[in-house]
């Protein structure tokens, strides 16, 4: 009986078990007792095959490489590797709501969207509302046996979403004893970054063999680390050079300085925030009004820096997450048992809980209300006195209201799990037949609170203070009637007559009755859904006939699938009482039935230059309640001209239908930042903008006031359709013989989306209605409001469409080598390197010369590699570690982008890191593991926050220590 069992299990590495490695570049054929060929189940394909006959590169990491990695999530472990993005890690996360404390893999930087993961070979329910995001942390570490990576189009064999590929989680099974892990972690520099996780693993065997029953617990806490305790920050950002004459004079038109800040807005508020310098005021945390000192350079109109610091000036630093603060509970058992000698049944549930805290902006007013001079109840008299002389009665004001309290995502995440089936193998005459038929279910629950947000309304009227003439004490204006004047209406939305006076000068210097009034919490729940059921089989034609290589292998089979995601707001929140805007329940849902068959074609074997040559084949059809019906195939072919050289490709169609937030959410209002492209500093960064902005009727050097978020109507699209992508994949595996214990793969990779689905950012519809050749583009144009007055824009809408296209291409390489140098023990090298050749994303795939280049730039370097070496004495081993990521740009290197003279610096020169562990088998059953992660404390430039987004690819905490202890019994 060959071993073609349809459940994955870990690829074999005799060379560098425990350590990355490029598969199967170093796998060795394992043979039976009757000498035949093993053949077992990879990443990549439901034929099993001889190892080595794997056509698709796959990168596979195991669970001593994860331990070893001293980072308290998996999506940051596996974003090590050059080839995946660090983008949706618990950190690249911190500024989403919705994912707030989600670890994901962006597979290529194409999204997490369009990486699939699967457990044991198996789709997992999402952790975010409306997409198909796996939190890589709901999956317990304790069970992790290895995560295997394919990267390229895979819809073929595993369906939508594969487009830029598969991460594969494999976990142990059949577990007997009792196994205790316990892990911590921290920054030696003070940064504060405490992680901790404790777990056990128990397994037994029954019936005398037949079946096993294993139970993990896990407990594992994040602190929560604010950007104000890194060491480096000094609220970095950009200022328009005083000693800038224009374009290409040599001088740099930006630079970057600390210490960028408003004078505009504090959180001890702004008396007059739009005025010129030296009337604009604030006040000290007693609420004494004192001018706000003037700035030394300009950001925008908002923002400029201030050298020797400004006391009660705003900085965005002050309110940005780096890590959230993260409590995970996990417990879970798997089950299986042999119903007979030919047939397992098998069996799994878990549960996670995890609670999320994390920090958000204060809600703020900028501007948008106003003081009355004369009357206001808490007003600094002798500021009163002063506006009152130059004739001001009515004063704008803004404020950061810190003194609610940050509007802090306290997030609740509950993820339940269910997975049985049964899988083994049946004969029809001489033929064995492998079959696995499964069924699933998960669903995630998630409580979503926005603390402490405004009730603007309820502001308005508590900041119309005025002395009540019968207690002579502060009261709102709606609750003393000799106050309101003819034609007064009350301006508050909700339990107006309840109106607390607010005294919003200083720091906490409101009643905590007013604070209540004019705030409240936002709550949104979640549910998301997955259930699927599924079956495959897979044979070979032995019996019939076999190619001159072999027997052909063939696999095939089909899975129905339902998904639903339903997100509900809170009535008061739904009702547009507060700043977060009005937003509806949403409700999604779509089912798809899939077919797949694959096929493997042992050309030739074992004759003059063809070792082996086999080509391989795969098709699956899938038809979407939503989205209609899809094709995706792929071809690989695997020729091994010589024992020591395998030259491997693929190629082939992948697909990814509309998630549910693309298809299905409603058009709801929101927030957006646009920076006006018809503002005096943007208008000439297209050739078509003057004539245009002119056209739409805007005046000659109009300044801009976009520093503050307009309102954004957006929604999901029920019309779109799957986004389809092209991928090929090309290298070679070299193992020579006259190297002992040596291979090199290196493998050419180029993706090509087209149809991509993509959200058009409000400043794309707001640039779109400018830069068209010939005329403003109207269609784009009528989603842009501007006030009529100011000419400032005030409303963009804007959705999903299917209008995208992405490219990415690059070289991979490994090299792995194990070099017996007559020492005492084993010493491992490894070596893995990424050129990044092209990423280019066109928003407009109709638009080709409009292009946003990404490579090279931040996030996303021309290079990166990763280096470890292994030393192994007796009951030690020692490991060295070190990842190199090139210098990468600020600036936009589009064509239609920027020049090395738009900012200074221009880049982010390259950053190499070094990590250290070493490892104590103290007995046969235990072990300790001790390393130190940054060990020469290298950061990035100061001005890199590495929080979010791109910069998430540095890591700006520093050295840290790490420590994990094993014990089984």
């Amino acid at each position: 009986m060959k071993n073609l069992s349809l459940l994955a299990i870990s690829v074999k590495s005799a060379l560098f078990a425990g350590a990355v490695a490029t598969m199967p570049a170093m796998a060795q054929e394992e043979t039976n007792a009757e000498g035949e060929v093993e053949r077992i189940q990879v990443t990549g394909s439901r034929i099993a095959r001889p190892e080595l006959s794997q056509p698709t590169p796959i990168i596979s990491i195991g669970q001593e490489e994860i331990a070893k990695s001293g980072l308290p999530d998996l999506g940051s472990v596996l974003a090590d590797l050059p080839a995946v993005g660090a983008t949706n890690t618990l950190v690249g996360n911190n500024d989403s709501n919705s994912a707030a404390g989600l670890s994901s893999a962006d597979l290529r930087r194409l999204g997490a969207s369009r990486t699939l993961v699967l457990v044991d070979g198996k789709r997992h329910v999402a952790g975010a509302p409306g997409s198909a995001q796996v939190d890589l942390n709901a999956i317990p570490s304790a069970l992790i046996q290895t995560i295997e990576i394919i990267t390229g189009g895979a819809s073929a064999i595993y369906g939508s979403d594969a487009v830029s590929g598969v991460i594969n989680v494999i976990l142990r099974k059949d577990y007997e004893g009792l196994e205790f892990n316990a892990q911590y972690g921290n920054s030696t520099e003070g940064v504060g970054t405490e992680n901790y996780s404790f777990g056990i693993v128990a397994g037994a065997d029954m019936a005398d063999g037949r079946g096993n029953v294993t139970f993990f617990a896990e407990q594992s806490n994040v602190a929560e680390v604010m950007a104000n305790d890194l060491r480096q920050t000094s609220a970095w950002g950009t200022v328009t050079n005083p000693e800038d004459t224009g374009e290409d004079d040599g001088i740099a038109d930006r630079l970057t300085v600390p210490n960028v800040m408003s004078e505009r807005i504090s959180r001890n508020g702004v008396i007059n925030p739009f005025g010129s310098a030296g009337s604009i005021w604030t006040f000290n945390n007693a609420g004494v009004a004192e001018l706000m000192p003037e700035r030394d350079m300009t950001n925008s109109f908002a923002f400029g820096s201030f050298p020797d610091g400004c006391a009660y000036c705003f900085s965005t630093q002050d309110y940005e997450n780096v890590y959230p603060a993260v409590a995970k509970t996990t417990v879970g058992s798997t089950f299986n048992f042999d119903l007979s000698d030919n047939v397992n049944l098998y069996s799994d549930f878990k549960y996670v809980r995890s609670d999320i805290q994390q920090q958000f902006q204060p809600s703020f007013r900028f501007g948008n209300v106003s003081i009355n001079v004369e009357e206001n109840a808490f007003l600094d008299n002798n500021l009163r006195q002063s506006l009152l002389d130059d004739g001001v009665t009515s004063v704008r004001f803004s404020k950061f209201f810190d003194e609610l309290g940050n509007r802090s995502a306290d997030n609740r995440r509950e993820l339940f799990r269910f997975v049985t089936g049964t899988q083994g193998f049946f004969t029809l005459s001489e033929t064995d037949f492998d079959f696995d038929v499964y069924y699933s279910y998960g669903r995630t629950d998630n409580i979503r609170k926005t603390l402490n947000d405004l009730i603007p309304d309820n502001f308005v009227a508590a900041l119309d203070s005025v002395i009540d003439p019968e207690t002579g004490k502060a009261a709102c204006r709606s609750q003393v009637a000799s106050a309101q004047g003819e034609g007064y209406e009350d301006p508050a939305s909700v339990n107006g007559a309840d109106c607390v006076a607010y005294n919003p000068f200083g720091l906490g210097n409101a009643s905590a009755e007013a604070r209540d009034w004019v705030s409240a919490d936002v709550t949104r729940t979640d549910k998301i859904t997955q259930q699927f059921v599924g079956g495959s089989l897979a044979f070979d034609t032995a019996e019939f006939f076999s190619l001159p290589g072999g027997a052909v292998g063939i696999a095939t089979g089909f899975e129905y699938r339902e998904e639903s995601s339903e997100t509900v707001t809170d009535e008061f929140a739904k009702a547009g009482f507060l700043t977060t805007a009005a937003t509806p329940d949403s409700y999604g849902e779509y089912d798809v039935t899939e077919g797949f068959v694959e096929v493997s074609l042992p050309i030739l074997a074992g004759v003059f230059l063809a070792e082996e040559l086999t080509l391989d084949a795969a098709y699956r059809y899938a038809d979407y309640s939503h989205a209609g019906s899809t094709d995706a195939w792929k071809v690989g072919l695997m020729w091994a001209p010589l024992e020591e050289l395998r030259v491997r490709g693929t190629y082939g169609q992948a697909v990814r239908a509309p998630n549910i937030t693309e298809a299905f959410s409603p058009q709801s209002p929101g927030f957006a930042r646009v920076s006006d492209p018809c503002d005096a500093d943007n208008i000439g960064d297209d050739a078509d903008r003057a004539s245009n902005c002119a056209a739409i009727g805007m005046p000659p050097g109009f300044e801009a006031n976009d520093n503050v978020s307009v309102d954004l109507i957006s929604g999901g699209n029920p019309n779109l359709m799957p986004e389809e992508s092209t991928s090929l994949t090309a290298g070679f595996v070299w193992t020579p013989e006259y190297i002992e214990n040596f291979s090199a793969t290196v493998d050419y990779y180029d993706i090509e989306i087209e149809d991509a689905i993509s959200f058009i950012a409000a400043q794309s519809v707001a640039d779109n209605c400018v830069d068209a050749t010939g005329g403003p583009d109207l269609n784009f144009c009528g989603q842009v409001d501007r006030d009529p007055e100011t000419f400032d824009i005030t409303l963009v809408r804007s959705g999903y469409l299917n209008a995208a296209a992405l490219t990415t291409r690059g070289i991979e390489a490994q090299f792995n080598w194990a070099p017996n140098f007559n020492i005492d023990g084993n010493l491992k090298f490894n070596l893995l390197v990424n050129h990044l050749m092209e990423l280019e994303d066109f928003e407009f795939q109709n638009r080709p010369d409009e292009v946003n280049v990404e490579d090279g730039e931040l996030g996303d370097p021309s290079w990166q590699g990763r280096f470890s070496a292994d030393y192994a004495l007796n009951d030690w081993k020692v490991t060295w570690t070190t990842r190199f990521v090139d210098r990468s740009a600020r600036i936009d290197l589009s064509p239609e982008g920027d020049t090395p003279e738009d900012l200074n610096p221009a880049y982010v020169g390259s950053i190499i890191t070094h990590d250290i562990s070493g490892t104590y088998n103290i007995t046969d059953n235990a072990y300790i593991d001790v390393g130190i992660r940054n060990l020469t404390d290298k950061l990035p430039p100061a001005y890199i926050s590495a929080s979010g987004s791109n910069e998430s690819i540095y890591d700006a905490v520093g050295r840290r220590i790490f420590t994990n202890f094993k014990v089984r019994f």
